[in-house]
């Protein structure tokens, strides 16, 4: 409104002056004083040329800032839980900062420190971790969504996993030191068909030392990369609801896996090489399913890591939730009580700090 009235009163300044300029111009009987005069009308003009100049910036700068508000508004209104495409290379809490600190640029806004103990105007975190090396759909809750992101845990998951026999590694994928290499030509399909029985349905499973576990509050991976020693956790109770060989050609070997919360597919792969009088080591990971959000139809690109959409995604992916079981159940009695025990105890394995969550 203060922009729109300069704007007024800048048109009639530029009127008053540009009349009394002429008139001094018709009144004067010398070519001196008509060029005095002419002189005068033209600073007149540039001089209330900049003012409207000067007006305008101010009327675009105030519509600017009531975008940039706007979109402020907007972005902290989202609520409710979606899935990103995560690339291979960043971690998901580096992926994470990477989609806050775009949509604080678009909506205007500072960006947030690192400081958990800081409440943040922005409040967003991830579902489950993937990591560093692995590709594919990470869950992202956003606002008040940030607390649905346990049931995600808890939920199935789906993988395509590509291991190589042979070769063990210090972390259990293509990242890491080889620590073993054995022989592998004696191994046929049929030897990994008939041995994937063995990892299905309610199993026990170590985790593996690199991994978002925690001992005295530190995350075993980086307590590994300091070069401390670190002793594996015990076997856990996790659940595979379906495995299968999708593809042989030795020494790699694909698996196609849907599995429950706290699960390790790097700890699968290592204990099938082992179970083969071998060893092994994922080199290819990609999550293509979590609950109900599919790697083909939910998964954002970055070039969509906008508010709108995000928006958007919100609208389409929230419904999904309310049909989607909490928790997958293998198909015989006894089978469904030991995967809801497994599950609750993944469930009390994890820790919400500022809105994000991993397994601890």
């Amino acid at each position: 409104m203060m922009a729109a009235c300069k704007a007024v009163a800048v048109s009639a300044t530029v009127a008053t002056a540009t009349e009394r300029s002429e008139e001094a111009a018709k009144a004067s009987t010398t070519g001196t004083a008509a060029s005095a005069a002419a002189s005068a009308k033209v600073a007149v003009q540039s001089a209330v040329g900049k003012t409207a100049t000067g007006a305008s910036a101010t009327a675009m700068a105030g519509a600017a800032g009531a975008s940039r508000s706007a979109a402020a508004a907007k972005l902290l209104s989202l609520s409710g839980v979606f899935a990103v495409y995560k690339p291979k290379g960043p971690t998901s809490a580096e992926l994470l900062n990477q989609l806050k600190e775009k949509l604080l640029a678009e909506a205007g806004m500072p960006p947030q420190d690192g400081n958990k103990r800081k409440k943040q105007a922005l409040k967003i975190g991830h579902g489950g971790t993937l990591d560093s090396a692995a590709t594919g759909v990470l869950v992202v809750g956003i606002g008040k969504g940030t607390k649905m992101l346990t049931s995600m845990l808890s939920g199935s998951k789906k993988y395509i996993a590509t291991g190589e026999l042979g070769k063990a590694t210090d972390t259990l994928d293509s990242t890491g030191k080889i620590t073993e290499e054995k022989p592998y030509d004696q191994i046929k399909q049929e030897d990994i068909e008939g041995i994937l029985q063995k990892f299905t349905g309610n199993i026990m499973q170590v985790p593996p030392l690199y991994s978002a576990l925690k001992k005295d509050g530190q995350r075993l991976s980086t307590l590994m990369k300091k070069g401390e020693v670190v002793e594996a956790k015990p076997a856990r109770p996790v659940t595979v609801y379906s495995l299968s060989l999708q593809k042989f050609q030795p020494p790699l070997f694909t698996l196609d896996v849907e599995c429950g919360g706290g699960f390790y597919i790097r700890s699968l792969v290592s204990d099938i090489g082992k179970e083969l009088s071998s060893c092994a080591t994922v080199q290819e990971l990609t999550r293509t399913k979590q609950g109900p959000f599919t790697l083909e139809e939910h998964a954002l690109r970055e070039d969509k890591w906008t508010i709108d959409g995000i928006a958007q995604s919100l609208e389409h992916c929230m419904p999904l939730l309310s049909v989607e079981p909490s928790v997958k159940k293998l198909k015989t009695e006894d089978s469904k009580v030991q995967a809801v025990s497994s599950e609750d105890k993944t469930i009390s394995q994890v820790k919400e700090k500022d809105g994000v969550i991993g397994t601890s």
